[in-house]
């Protein structure tokens, strides 16, 4: 039989993505593409559906000189945080009197498990994840809205991203975005809100 014409085991999906969380970890992907490539491998059937899962990787990556994202501050206006944002076991946001866009979607991840701890005074956060990764949001907002919002489809062999939220008088928002969904970030979260109402502490998907 044609190797690539086979008929795949689930064992060897899961032993792909287990290899596409080592290509994240290593800086070869981004957490978007990371999740587009998982759900490519869990899909396939035959082999060759499999390899492409991992296509036009390089078998090794230089050490990159891009910094952490370590801190993003803004007061009194609007800032936006995107790009290949290198994430490491902690990073801290906040937000007094202002409004944060934080894109995670071309984050690249040091380690499988990252905290991104939010803090908003009076002002405004929404964090964009891609769908498929593990999102666990909690934290603690006085008299403020913290929302998770999209279904969560994360499974066990993918990263960990947890966002912890605090505050008083403030807005955060979590949004897991489809890979097909594209544009402003107005048309993102419009195009989310469409699909699916926010996810309440307490559900599955927000904690």
């Amino acid at each position: 039989m044609d190797e690539h014409a086979r008929r795949v085991s689930d064992v060897e999906r899961e032993r792909t993505v287990v290899a596409l969380r080592e290509d994240l970890l290593a800086g070869r992907l981004t957490l978007e593409e990371f999740s587009e490539r998982v759900e490519r491998a869990y899909a396939a059937t035959v082999g060759t559906e499999l390899e492409l899962a991992r296509e036009s990787l390089p078998a090794a990556t230089a050490p990159t000189r891009r910094r952490a994202t370590r801190m993003s501050i803004v007061a009194l206006g609007h800032l936006v945080r995107r790009g290949r944002l290198r994430l490491r076991r902690w990073t801290f946001a906040v937000s007094v009197l202002g409004d944060l866009d934080l894109d995670l979607r071309d984050a690249q991840l040091e380690t499988s498990k990252v905290t991104v701890r939010l803090g908003v005074l009076f002002g405004n956060a929404d964090v964009y994840v891609p769908e498929g990764i593990d999102v666990d949001v909690g934290g603690t907002i006085l008299f403020g809205r913290r929302r998770d919002w999209g279904p969560d489809r994360a499974r066990e062999t993918t990263p960990l991203l947890r966002v912890r939220a605090y505050g008083l008088l403030g807005t955060v928002d979590v949004w897991r975005v489809p890979a097909e969904v594209r544009g402003t970030y107005g048309e993102v979260i419009d195009a989310i809100r469409s699909r699916q109402h926010a996810l309440p502490p307490g559900d599955p998907g927000g904690s």
